[in-house]
C-alpha cells in the first residue's frame, strides 16, 4: 500500500563488474611496496653488507649505544675494545653502524 517505487528497483551493480572492487586493494599493495617494503629491504641489504665488511681496527656503535674499536672479527660475533685493556664480545647483528673504517695493510 505505502510501499514506494524506490524499494522496488534494483540495487545498482559495480560498474566494471568484479575486477572494479579489486583495484583499490592493488593500488594500496602497490603503495606498501614502494614506500615500506621496498625501502626497508633496502636498509637490511646495506646493513648485511656492512656487517660483512666489519674489519679489525673499525669504529663501531652498537644499538645500545656503546662505542667500541674492533679487535677481532668472528662469524656471527665481534670482539670489541670499549676502553683501554677492556674487551667485550658483541654479536654482529647488534652493530647499529660503522663511525670509522681503517684502511687495509698494504701489501710490500
Amino acid at each position: 500500500m505505502f510501499v514506494t517505487p524506490a524499494y522496488a528497483q534494483a540495487a545498482g551493480g559495480a560498474p566494471m563488474g568484479g575486477f572494479g572492487s579489486f583495484i583499490p586493494l592493488i593500488l594500496i599493495f602497490v603503495i606498501f611496496y614502494f614506500f615500506l617494503i621496498r625501502p626497508q629491504q633496502k636498509r637490511a641489504k646495506e646493513h648485511r653488507e656492512m656487517l660483512a665488511a666489519l674489519r679489525r681496527g673499525d669504529q663501531i656503535i652498537t644499538q645500545g649505544g656503546i662505542i667500541a674499536k674492533v679487535v677481532k672479527v668472528k662469524d656471527d660475533e665481534v670482539e670489541a675494545e670499549i676502553a683501554d685493556g677492556v674487551r667485550v664480545r658483541v654479536v654482529k647483528n647488534t652493530i647499529a653502524t660503522v663511525v670509522s673504517r681503517t684502511e687495509p695493510a698494504k701489501e710490500a
